[in-house]
């Protein structure tokens, strides 16, 4: 009988037993995960919120895109630029349209640059009053039936008096240097009025201060009058601003100083818009 190498053979035996060891390993693998990290899977089936894409966020007041009356927020807008555009004051733009910080608006938010439709207000008595024959009937007061227009009725913030209509603005020149610059609707949207630093800067019609500040690029120092619902006056590039908004001025009022704010040179920068639009200054103001 052989002799059997029992060294070799427990050898043989030991390798053997790693290499099926080594196999179930690799088997078990393909069946279950090993130290792996959890993946989330999103199943999309109906009715799943895991497969349902995510809202994407509407700007502000985009129902009213493209209806009259609204306007829709573009690259570069500020509020203050959409109220001169539109004819109307900032705060009141920002009020009707729910603007809650006037300084941070987007591009896309619709916001409201026409005054909400005024609705008829009917004023009515619980019960009428008893008319007894022969009685004259009495016209109704106020304080019994009575059909009231918004639109019709002269309401002012504060109760201030009602502004000018536009056949009784009388215009003057806002300052007394020479005309610099004419009215070009592209390239010059009012007229350029030469000064010196300090000189006084008035209000060319009555009016009610609707804008302070320095927050339209390319005017400087601004205020902005409105005269009526048509007309409102821009005066720019001011050193001194001596009014306040939502404060009424008269004609020939001094309510800046000249200066050179965001302009190469001293000189008042002075607008004519028409329901928002620019007009030439020159139209409306007397011959000097």
């Amino acid at each position: 009988m052989m002799g059997v190498d029992m060294t070799g053979l427990k050898r043989w035996l030991g390798l053997s037993l790693v290499s099926m060891c080594v196999l179930l390993t690799l088997a078990a693998c393909g069946t279950r995960s090993i130290n792996r990290a959890p993946v989330e899977e999103r199943v999309t089936r109906a009715g799943d919120p895991a497969g349902v894409p995510a809202l994407v966020k509407q700007p502000q007041g985009f129902e009213n895109a493209g209806k009259p009356g609204y306007y829709a927020v573009k690259p570069g807008d500020t509020l203050t630029r959409v109220a001169l555009e539109n004819g109307q004051s900032p705060r009141d733009i920002a009020r009707w349209s729910n603007v809650e910080d006037p300084n941070r608006i987007e591009v896309g938010q619709v916001l409201r640059v026409l005054p909400p439709v005024s609705q008829e207000v009917v004023v009515q008595a619980v019960t009428k009053p008893v008319v007894s024959a022969g009685s004259l009937t009495q016209p109704a007061s106020s304080a019994t039936s009575t059909t009231l227009s918004a639109a019709s009725v002269p309401v002012t913030a504060n109760n201030k008096p009602s502004l000018p209509t536009d056949a009784e603005i009388n215009w003057i020149w806002p300052a007394n240097g020479v005309v610099l610059a004419g009215f070009d609707e592209v390239k010059n949207k009012g007229l350029d009025i030469a000064g010196a630093a300090g000189d006084p800067v008035l209000a060319a019609a009555e009016g009610r201060v609707v804008y302070v500040g320095a927050g339209l690029r390319g005017y400087g120092n601004l205020i902005i009058l409105k005269h009526n619902n048509v007309y409102l006056t821009a005066y720019a590039h001011n050193q001194t601003l001596l009014v306040k908004e939502d404060q009424s001025v008269l004609k020939g009022q001094k309510i800046a100083e000249m200066g050179n704010s965001d302009a190469d040179r001293v000189k008042l920068h002075f607008e004519v818009r028409r329901q928002g639009k620019p007009v030439d200054p020159a139209k409306y103001l007397p011959a000097k």
